[in-house]
Protein backbone atom coordinates (compact mmCIF):
# COMPACT_ATOMS: atom_id res chain seq x y z
CA UNK A 1 0.00 0.00 0.00
CA UNK A 2 0.93 3.72 -0.80
CA UNK A 3 0.30 6.49 0.56
CA UNK A 4 0.07 9.49 -1.78
CA UNK A 5 -0.57 12.36 0.25
CA UNK A 6 -1.65 12.78 3.67
CA UNK A 7 -2.73 15.87 6.18
CA UNK A 8 -6.31 16.96 5.74
CA UNK A 9 -9.35 17.02 8.10
CA UNK A 10 -11.62 14.45 6.54
CA UNK A 11 -11.27 13.58 2.94
CA UNK A 12 -14.29 12.08 1.39
CA UNK A 13 -15.96 11.86 -1.82
CA UNK A 14 -12.67 10.25 -3.93
CA UNK A 15 -13.64 10.31 -8.21
CA UNK A 16 -11.12 8.73 -10.67
CA UNK A 17 -10.45 10.84 -14.21
CA UNK A 18 -7.98 9.44 -16.34
CA UNK A 19 -7.57 12.50 -18.01
CA UNK A 20 -6.90 13.81 -14.08
CA UNK A 21 -6.02 11.11 -11.48
CA UNK A 22 -7.56 10.80 -8.44
CA UNK A 23 -10.25 13.65 -7.09
CA UNK A 24 -10.92 14.33 -3.89
CA UNK A 25 -12.58 17.01 -0.99
CA UNK A 26 -11.78 18.03 2.86
CA UNK A 27 -15.21 18.23 4.15
CA UNK A 28 -14.16 19.93 7.16
CA UNK A 29 -11.21 22.34 5.66
CA UNK A 30 -13.06 22.90 2.21
CA UNK A 31 -11.74 22.31 -1.25
CA UNK A 32 -11.32 19.71 -4.34
CA UNK A 33 -7.84 18.69 -4.79
CA UNK A 34 -6.62 16.21 -7.23
CA UNK A 35 -3.44 13.58 -6.61
CA UNK A 36 -1.88 12.18 -9.80
CA UNK A 37 -0.05 9.29 -10.26
CA UNK A 38 3.24 10.47 -8.96
CA UNK A 39 1.75 12.25 -6.09
CA UNK A 40 1.35 15.55 -6.72
CA UNK A 41 -1.42 17.40 -5.74
CA UNK A 42 -3.35 20.13 -6.98
CA UNK A 43 -6.58 22.27 -6.19
CA UNK A 44 -9.40 21.98 -8.27
CA UNK A 45 -11.76 24.03 -6.77
CA UNK A 46 -11.19 26.14 -3.40
CA UNK A 47 -13.78 26.86 -0.22
CA UNK A 48 -16.70 24.68 -0.45
CA UNK A 49 -17.02 22.67 2.54
CA UNK A 50 -18.93 19.74 2.93
CA UNK A 51 -18.84 17.80 -0.38
CA UNK A 52 -19.37 14.50 0.39
CA UNK A 53 -19.84 12.79 -3.12
CA UNK A 54 -18.93 13.70 -6.72
CA UNK A 55 -19.68 12.77 -9.97
CA UNK A 56 -18.17 13.67 -13.63
CA UNK A 57 -20.87 15.58 -15.79
CA UNK A 58 -20.77 15.34 -19.17
CA UNK A 59 -20.91 18.86 -19.67
CA UNK A 60 -17.49 19.01 -18.19
CA UNK A 61 -17.22 20.08 -14.85
CA UNK A 62 -18.58 18.37 -11.46
CA UNK A 63 -21.56 17.32 -9.67
CA UNK A 64 -21.02 17.40 -5.98
CA UNK A 65 -22.58 17.55 -2.84
CA UNK A 66 -23.13 19.55 0.24
CA UNK A 67 -25.80 22.28 1.55
CA UNK A 68 -27.38 21.21 -1.95
CA UNK A 69 -26.46 18.96 -5.36
CA UNK A 70 -24.54 22.05 -7.81
CA UNK A 71 -22.62 21.86 -10.92
CA UNK A 72 -19.47 23.65 -10.67
CA UNK A 73 -17.69 23.48 -14.47
CA UNK A 74 -13.91 23.36 -14.64
CA UNK A 75 -13.49 26.38 -16.39
CA UNK A 76 -14.27 28.58 -13.78
CA UNK A 77 -17.78 29.58 -14.71
CA UNK A 78 -20.68 30.09 -11.97
CA UNK A 79 -21.61 27.27 -9.80
CA UNK A 80 -25.27 26.42 -10.53
CA UNK A 81 -27.66 24.48 -8.04
CA UNK A 82 -28.91 21.30 -9.53
CA UNK A 83 -31.18 20.22 -6.28
CA UNK A 84 -31.69 22.15 -3.15
CA UNK A 85 -31.96 21.17 0.10
CA UNK A 86 -35.34 21.91 2.13
CA UNK A 87 -34.43 22.81 5.80
CA UNK A 88 -38.50 23.26 6.90
CA UNK A 89 -38.62 19.92 5.26
CA UNK A 90 -35.83 17.82 7.32
CA UNK A 91 -33.39 18.02 4.49
CA UNK A 92 -30.42 19.79 5.43
CA UNK A 93 -28.53 19.29 2.65
CA UNK A 94 -26.93 15.84 1.00
CA UNK A 95 -24.30 13.38 1.28
CA UNK A 96 -22.55 10.38 -0.86
CA UNK A 97 -24.32 10.40 -4.55
CA UNK A 98 -23.66 8.72 -7.59
CA UNK A 99 -24.95 7.87 -11.15
CA UNK A 100 -26.78 4.96 -12.85
CA UNK A 101 -25.72 3.78 -16.69
CA UNK A 102 -28.26 6.32 -17.98
CA UNK A 103 -26.52 9.16 -16.31
CA UNK A 104 -29.16 9.82 -13.65
CA UNK A 105 -27.83 10.65 -10.31
CA UNK A 106 -28.99 9.41 -6.82
CA UNK A 107 -28.10 11.17 -4.00
CA UNK A 108 -29.12 11.08 -0.27
CA UNK A 109 -29.91 13.38 2.02
CA UNK A 110 -29.29 14.08 5.58
CA UNK A 111 -31.99 15.09 8.54
CA UNK A 112 -28.80 16.46 10.30
CA UNK A 113 -25.36 17.24 9.47
CA UNK A 114 -23.14 14.23 10.57
CA UNK A 115 -19.71 16.73 10.54
CA UNK A 116 -21.02 20.37 11.12
CA UNK A 117 -22.69 21.56 14.70
CA UNK A 118 -26.31 21.37 14.46
CA UNK A 119 -29.15 22.43 17.28
CA UNK A 120 -31.66 20.19 15.11
CA UNK A 121 -32.86 16.69 16.24
CA UNK A 122 -32.11 13.71 14.58
CA UNK A 123 -34.08 13.18 11.41
CA UNK A 124 -34.14 10.91 8.53
CA UNK A 125 -33.17 11.89 5.54
CA UNK A 126 -34.26 10.11 2.05
CA UNK A 127 -32.71 8.64 -1.33
CA UNK A 128 -33.35 10.99 -4.17
CA UNK A 129 -33.17 10.36 -7.94
CA UNK A 130 -32.11 13.56 -10.45
CA UNK A 131 -33.78 12.27 -13.55
CA UNK A 132 -32.33 13.21 -17.08
CA UNK A 133 -34.66 16.27 -17.19
CA UNK A 134 -33.63 18.07 -14.06
CA UNK A 135 -36.82 16.79 -11.99
CA UNK A 136 -35.98 15.28 -8.67
CA UNK A 137 -37.88 12.39 -6.87
CA UNK A 138 -37.26 10.51 -3.53
CA UNK A 139 -37.05 7.08 -4.33
CA UNK A 140 -36.06 6.08 -0.77
CA UNK A 141 -37.05 6.52 2.53
CA UNK A 142 -36.05 6.40 6.58
CA UNK A 143 -32.15 6.85 6.35
CA UNK A 144 -30.75 7.83 9.29
CA UNK A 145 -27.35 8.83 7.86
CA UNK A 146 -27.23 8.41 4.58
CA UNK A 147 -23.50 7.34 3.05
CA UNK A 148 -21.95 5.20 0.02
CA UNK A 149 -24.24 4.10 -3.27
CA UNK A 150 -22.83 1.83 -5.85
CA UNK A 151 -24.67 -0.39 -9.01
CA UNK A 152 -24.14 -3.78 -9.20
CA UNK A 153 -22.87 -4.89 -12.22
CA UNK A 154 -26.31 -5.51 -13.64
CA UNK A 155 -27.56 -2.12 -12.32
CA UNK A 156 -30.40 -4.35 -10.97
CA UNK A 157 -29.39 -3.96 -7.82
CA UNK A 158 -28.37 -0.25 -5.63
CA UNK A 159 -26.26 -0.46 -2.62
CA UNK A 160 -26.36 1.76 0.19
CA UNK A 161 -24.69 2.77 3.72
CA UNK A 162 -26.44 4.35 6.40
CA UNK A 163 -23.81 4.58 8.89
CA UNK A 164 -26.66 5.06 12.02
CA UNK A 165 -27.61 2.08 12.26
CA UNK A 166 -24.68 0.17 10.78
CA UNK A 167 -26.26 -1.36 7.55
CA UNK A 168 -25.63 -1.71 4.03
CA UNK A 169 -29.03 -1.86 2.02
CA UNK A 170 -29.97 -2.77 -1.02
CA UNK A 171 -32.73 -1.44 -3.23
CA UNK A 172 -34.01 -3.41 -6.30
CA UNK A 173 -33.74 -1.07 -9.25
CA UNK A 174 -36.72 -0.77 -11.69
CA UNK A 175 -36.52 -0.31 -15.06
CA UNK A 176 -37.46 2.90 -14.89
CA UNK A 177 -34.93 3.79 -12.33
CA UNK A 178 -37.65 3.23 -9.07
CA UNK A 179 -36.47 1.56 -6.53
CA UNK A 180 -38.36 -1.44 -4.49
CA UNK A 181 -38.14 -1.58 -0.64
CA UNK A 182 -34.61 -1.63 0.98
CA UNK A 183 -33.56 -5.12 2.29
CA UNK A 184 -30.49 -6.15 4.26
CA UNK A 185 -27.70 -6.73 2.40
CA UNK A 186 -24.52 -6.57 5.45
CA UNK A 187 -24.92 -5.71 9.20
CA UNK A 188 -21.81 -3.98 10.27
CA UNK A 189 -20.37 -4.87 13.92
CA UNK A 190 -16.93 -3.19 14.03
CA UNK A 191 -16.87 0.15 12.38
CA UNK A 192 -19.78 1.90 10.17
CA UNK A 193 -20.32 1.61 6.88
CA UNK A 194 -19.72 4.28 5.03
CA UNK A 195 -18.02 5.15 1.23
CA UNK A 196 -18.60 2.02 -1.15
CA UNK A 197 -17.67 1.04 -4.33
CA UNK A 198 -18.88 -2.55 -6.38
CA UNK A 199 -16.60 -4.09 -8.50
CA UNK A 200 -16.73 -6.42 -11.96
CA UNK A 201 -17.04 -9.79 -10.08
CA UNK A 202 -20.31 -8.31 -8.29
CA UNK A 203 -18.42 -8.09 -4.84
CA UNK A 204 -19.07 -4.80 -2.65
CA UNK A 205 -16.37 -2.83 -1.22
CA UNK A 206 -17.25 -0.75 1.93
CA UNK A 207 -15.42 1.89 3.82
CA UNK A 208 -15.28 0.88 8.00
CA UNK A 209 -15.32 4.51 9.27
CA UNK A 210 -15.35 5.29 13.28
CA UNK A 211 -12.59 2.94 14.42
CA UNK A 212 -12.85 0.82 11.18
CA UNK A 213 -9.71 0.82 10.25
CA UNK A 214 -10.11 0.09 6.33
CA UNK A 215 -12.11 -1.53 3.80
CA UNK A 216 -14.23 -4.94 4.13
CA UNK A 217 -15.12 -6.64 1.20
CA UNK A 218 -18.41 -8.84 0.74
CA UNK A 219 -19.42 -10.99 -2.16
CA UNK A 220 -22.91 -10.41 -3.83
CA UNK A 221 -24.48 -12.77 -1.04
CA UNK A 222 -23.27 -10.51 1.43
CA UNK A 223 -20.44 -12.93 2.54
CA UNK A 224 -17.59 -11.35 3.83
CA UNK A 225 -14.17 -12.49 1.86
CA UNK A 226 -11.34 -10.07 2.46
CA UNK A 227 -10.32 -7.09 4.93
CA UNK A 228 -7.93 -4.46 3.76
CA UNK A 229 -6.50 -2.63 6.44
CA UNK A 230 -5.31 1.30 6.58
CA UNK A 231 -3.44 3.13 9.55
CA UNK A 232 -5.70 5.59 10.04
CA UNK A 233 -9.14 4.12 12.03
CA UNK A 234 -11.66 6.64 9.88
CA UNK A 235 -11.50 4.89 6.75
CA UNK A 236 -14.07 6.95 4.97
CA UNK A 237 -14.65 5.97 1.11
CA UNK A 238 -12.84 4.63 -1.79
CA UNK A 239 -12.86 4.15 -5.47
CA UNK A 240 -11.28 2.19 -8.12
CA UNK A 241 -8.98 3.67 -10.64
CA UNK A 242 -5.66 3.47 -12.92
CA UNK A 243 -6.00 2.22 -16.92
CA UNK A 244 -7.23 -1.12 -15.61
CA UNK A 245 -9.87 0.21 -13.06
CA UNK A 246 -7.14 -2.27 -10.64
CA UNK A 247 -5.83 0.76 -8.49
CA UNK A 248 -8.23 0.80 -5.26
CA UNK A 249 -7.52 4.36 -3.36
CA UNK A 250 -8.78 4.32 -0.07
CA UNK A 251 -9.34 7.90 2.12
CA UNK A 252 -9.75 8.18 5.40
CA UNK A 253 -10.14 11.18 7.74
CA UNK A 254 -8.28 12.52 11.00
CA UNK A 255 -11.46 11.25 13.81
CA UNK A 256 -9.43 8.58 16.13
CA UNK A 257 -5.77 9.74 15.24
CA UNK A 258 -3.44 11.72 17.25
CA UNK A 259 -3.91 14.65 14.63
CA UNK A 260 -6.96 16.61 13.10
CA UNK A 261 -4.67 16.63 9.95
CA UNK A 262 -4.74 12.90 9.32
CA UNK A 263 -6.41 12.46 6.46
CA UNK A 264 -4.72 10.63 3.81
CA UNK A 265 -5.11 9.21 0.27
CA UNK A 266 -3.92 5.74 -0.06
CA UNK A 267 -3.69 2.76 -3.20
CA UNK A 268 -3.30 -0.85 -2.94
CA UNK A 269 -3.29 -3.11 -6.50
CA UNK A 270 -6.20 -5.47 -6.20
CA UNK A 271 -6.75 -8.82 -8.49
CA UNK A 272 -10.36 -7.71 -9.55
CA UNK A 273 -11.06 -4.52 -11.51
CA UNK A 274 -13.87 -1.97 -10.72
CA UNK A 275 -16.97 -1.25 -12.32
CA UNK A 276 -16.61 2.42 -14.43
CA UNK A 277 -19.00 5.02 -12.97
CA UNK A 278 -21.31 6.51 -15.50
CA UNK A 279 -20.68 10.10 -16.25
CA UNK A 280 -24.14 11.99 -14.99
CA UNK A 281 -25.74 13.54 -17.62
CA UNK A 282 -28.83 15.35 -16.07
CA UNK A 283 -29.93 18.51 -17.60
CA UNK A 284 -28.02 21.64 -15.96
CA UNK A 285 -30.38 24.75 -15.71
CA UNK A 286 -29.16 28.13 -16.12
CA UNK A 287 -29.54 30.02 -13.33
CA UNK A 288 -30.81 33.35 -13.56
Amino acid sequence: METLTQGYGLIEAPLWLPDRGLLFSDVLNGGVFCVDADGKVSTVFEHRRGIGGMAFHVDGGLIVSGRNISYKPFDGGATRTVLDRDPDAGNVGYNDLTTDAEGRIYAGSLGKSPVFESADEPRAGALWRIDLDGSARAVGHDIWLTNGLGFSPDGRTLYHSDSQVQIVWRYAVEPDGGLGPKQVFVEIENGVPDGLVVAEDGSVWVALARGGHGVAVFDHSGRRRDFIEIPEPMCTSLCFGGDDLRDLYIVSGSDGSDSAAAGAVHRVRTDVAGLPVAPARVQIAQQS
